[in-house]
């Protein structure tokens, strides 16, 4: 501990660390869950398939047979993925002023660049079946990853990330 500060103050560098964590955290876990009820919206299914959409990725279309612990895998790579993409936005915005400056605007670009890394190098890597997009499809999913993008970087702004 650093002489003159009492257990419960935090330093300079781990009320950063703190803060970045949050950021991660709850920009991930948020943005991840709500991103599940985008998906099951979208396509009109429950969220527990959507989960085990998610988990096909992994273990191919068997995933659909699964139950409840198949879902609970989906789930628990939809927050890892989600914390993944978080925390890179996290680390280029901690260093990148404008990107915590305007932080709508990086949230929304952003959420294309999500799109496209995970339509066309994650999902085609997985065992996942790979989606057909009609025009309204693809907007709907683009507008899902935009909505993604924000949620990430709010969290981003809110904790207070500083260079």
């Amino acid at each position: 501990m650093q002489r003159g500060l009492v257990p419960w103050q935090e330093s300079g560098m781990n009320a950063s660390r703190s803060s970045m964590l949050a950021a991660v955290a709850w920009g991930g876990l948020v943005a991840g869950t709500v991103d599940i009820g985008a998906a099951s919206l979208i396509n009109g299914i429950n969220p527990m398939i959507i989960l085990r959409a998610i988990a096909s990725g992994l273990l191919g279309p068997g995933a659909f047979q699964g139950g409840a612990a198949v879902s609970v895998l989906g789930l628990v790579l939809q927050w890892g993925m989600s914390l993944l993409i978080a925390a890179i936005f996290v680390i280029a915005a901690r260093r990148m002023a404008w990107m915590r400056e305007r932080w709508i605007v990086s949230g929304l670009a952003y959420g294309v660049v999500v799109f496209v890394v995970m339509e066309y190098v994650v999902v085609p890597l997985s065992a996942a079946r790979k989606p057909h997009f009609t025009p309204v499809s693809l907007l709907e999913n683009v507008l899902a990853m935009l909505l993604f993008g924000l949620i990430v970087a709010y969290f981003a702004q809110r904790r207070g990330i500083r260079q």
